[in-house]
């Protein structure tokens, strides 16, 4: 059996770590990499592949910086000279980027089977290109991998049933990969001394709305009078901040960090603040509260568990929820994601 993974930004190779490692397993099976380019980040050096021991990607396209569609379109084109050439049993995908809708197109184009890992994900905001791309690739998939009981019954309720699909709950492939790379965590260089908050922020519906981040770093502010708050900050929101006159004054920003730092900073921080989808996952892993700092949340069952909560960007619902959150008791026992052995199930379905 060979199957082709098509990838397009950083967080997705951490996902498709595990599952590799799965592969690796069975002789019987060839994996063949294709990273699209969708995000070109500088932390994907060669020492990011050996240190996360994520296999090299056989195929690097290159395609990035453009619109939506320009770069979903020369994806397709792209993606499918690959598949023709390597003639692959199956094509797997991630989660909801432009490269997962463009490697689901080119499968069904191609008639081959596709199996996509993080379906049945809904947030119920048609305005987030995510949401488009999820569905999109839901609708064309062979194979619906579902992290969650949520997840399973937003297709039963779509009526995916009796579309002739499998639909699996797999459990979610970041709990292995948060299993697996807790144990070669490594601490920030910089100083990080008592308790903390860690915070990110990075969706455009936060950045590109200036009241909305306004509201976001002065709330964090407002904070870091009591704890000090890390905002690891990618450069184009430090930007925005800048050029905007936002004030910061007790918050502590730091450059991104690599995801084994990420992953020190979630086990010894007191809170989680962010508007991350996978983080918010992330902090249950580790037995840590979440606040999410979004409208919606594709992850409702860490809404109902109690583990996390929606704030949107409103000051008095921010602090509040902070408050309520790191002084509140949760049980993190619920077993809402799997056992960390997801990766396992999917190959093993998909040898059946």
């Amino acid at each position: 059996m060979k199957i082709l993974t098509i990838l397009g930004a950083r967080p997705q190779f951490i996902k498709a770590s595990s599952v590799s490692r799965e592969i690796k397993k069975y002789l019987q099976i060839e994996e063949v990499i294709v990273h699209t380019g969708q995000h070109y980040d500088t932390n994907m050096s060669d020492i990011f592949f050996e240190q996360m021991h994520i296999p090299k990607p056989n195929y690097f396209l290159g395609i990035g910086g453009a619109t939506h569609g320009a770069m979903t379109g020369q994806m397709i084109e792209r993606i499918e000279e690959v598949v023709l050439k390597e003639n692959p049993d199956i094509i797997m995908v991630y989660g909801d980027t432009n490269s997962t809708l463009a490697g689901a197109i080119v499968a069904s184009k191609l008639n081959i089977k596709l199996a996509h890992i993080e379906a049945g994900l809904r947030s119920f905001n048609m305005k987030m290109p995510e949401e488009v791309n999820r569905i999109l690739t839901d609708r064309v998939s062979t194979y619906l991998f579902c992290p969650t009981d949520k997840a399973v019954e937003n297709l039963y309720a779509e009526n995916y049933q009796n579309t002739g699909c499998n639909i699996i709950k797999s459990g979610d492939v970041m709990l292995d990969g948060a299993l697996f790379y807790k144990e070669i965590a490594t601490q920030p260089n910089f100083d990080i001394m008592g308790d903390f908050v860690l915070c990110t922020i990075h969706r455009a519906e936060n950045t590109n709305d200036i009241n909305r981040l306004r509201n976001i770093i002065e709330s964090l502010d407002t904070i870091a009078e009591e704890i000090k708050v890390i905002l690891p900050l990618h450069p184009r929101t430090s930007k925005i901040i800048k050029e905007s006159a936002i004030p910061v004054q007790n918050i502590t920003i730091t450059e991104p960090v690599g995801y084994l730092e990420m992953v020190w900073l979630l086990k010894n921080c007191t809170i989680v603040m962010t508007d991350s989808g996978g983080l918010q996952k992330e902090a249950y892993f580790f037995s840590k509260p979440c606040v999410t700092l979004r409208d919606e949340t594709e992850w409702e069952e860490l809404v109902d568990v109690g583990a996390n909560i929606l704030t949107g960007t409103d000051k008095s619902k921010i602090l509040e929820a902070y408050h309520q959150g790191k002084n509140k008791e949760i049980a993190f026992s619920e077993e809402l994601y799997g056992r960390g052995d997801a990766s396992g199930i999917i190959i093993k379905e998909l040898l059946k």
